[in-house]
């Protein structure tokens, strides 16, 4: 008689197995492509509580067990000033997986509070300092984060709708602050929806945001609220209706900018405008790539 399996073996045999192919594989497909874990690597694997963070913990023990150029792995969970219920809920969640963590703990909510203009803004540029610094502390070289594909495409029509600008999620990034150290997002050719239906199999319960801003939305019938984040979610979905292709279609429409067709573009902080672009040999002309209507 074949013994039964654990909550945490399930979860991890179902990453592998019933979603190998919208977890497993686009999971694997990020982190050969844009080149994201190498050899001798210290990461440290940022749990925040939420859905997104913790899939990304247990595929990067996946991938750990799995890998033929070992690296090493610390689970960081900063605690910014949750209810004590919260944590509770974060820390079980981390023992019935089987992801053992590192809590520290921070001023977050106490500063963010006190703050009416962009408090998300100045939460999430707060909690990267604090694992930043955690993470160095502990020896590692990188931090990985559990932005997905679906936080690319919305990140990057809020730049167009609410920044006037074309910008969006880079894979990895260097940081200016902590030299040495290196943001990596695993996830990002991973859909929200394939870690909703891997939360859901496994009947796990994680935490939203906990923090008072996120109340409206999660009160609110259509769950938007008044973010703008969940309005490009809200959005995106209405465009799916029409267009099942619509994300595919964007997530490959950034990795092939044509900056030539732009009036202008910022690269290394620096601004280009058209005419200085239109003098460049190489420049292409009528013909070669005609953009009249």
């Amino acid at each position: 008689m074949s013994r039964e399996l654990t909550p945490q073996e399930i979860a991890e045999r179902s990453l592998i197995k019933k979603y190998r192919k919208e977890l497993w594989n686009p999971f694997i497909a990020a982190v050969k492509r844009y080149e994201l874990v190498k050899p001798g690597d210290r990461i440290a694997v940022c749990v925040s509580g939420g859905k997104d963070s913790m899939v990304l913990a247990k595929l990067m023990q996946e991938l750990q067990r799995h890998t033929e150029h070992p690296f090493s792995l610390e689970f960081l969970a900063m605690d910014p000033g949750y209810a004590p219920a919260n944590r509770r809920r974060l820390e079980d969640n981390a023992a019935r997986l089987g992801v053992p963590l590192t809590v520290f703990e921070s001023n977050i909510f106490d500063v963010t509070v006190q703050v009416e203009k962009n408090p998300c803004y100045l939460c999430a540029r707060m909690r990267r300092g604090f694992l930043y610094s955690k993470a160095q502390e502990l020896g590692c070289n990188k931090i990985a984060l559990g932005h997905h594909l679906s936080d690319v495409i919305e990140t990057t029509l809020l730049g167009l709708f609410y920044g006037a600008q074309l910008q969006s999620m880079p894979p990895k990034l260097r940081s200016r602050n902590f030299p040495g150290m290196e943001l990596i997002r695993p996830l990002y050719c991973v859909h929200e929806d394939a870690i909703l239906a891997w939360k859901n199999y496994n009947g796990l319960q994680f935490l939203q945001c906990a923090c008072r801003f996120t109340e409206a939305r999660d009160a609110s019938g259509d769950g938007i609220g008044e973010s703008k984040r969940q309005e490009m979610k809200m959005l995106v979905r209405e465009l799916r209706k029409t267009n099942p292709n619509i994300e595919k279609s964007m997530f490959r429409a950034i990795h092939g900018v044509q900056l030539d067709t732009f009036p202008g573009f910022k690269f290394r902080g620096r601004a280009f405008s058209f005419e200085e672009a239109y003098d460049l040999p190489g420049f292409p002309q009528a013909g070669e790539r005609e953009q009249e209507s």
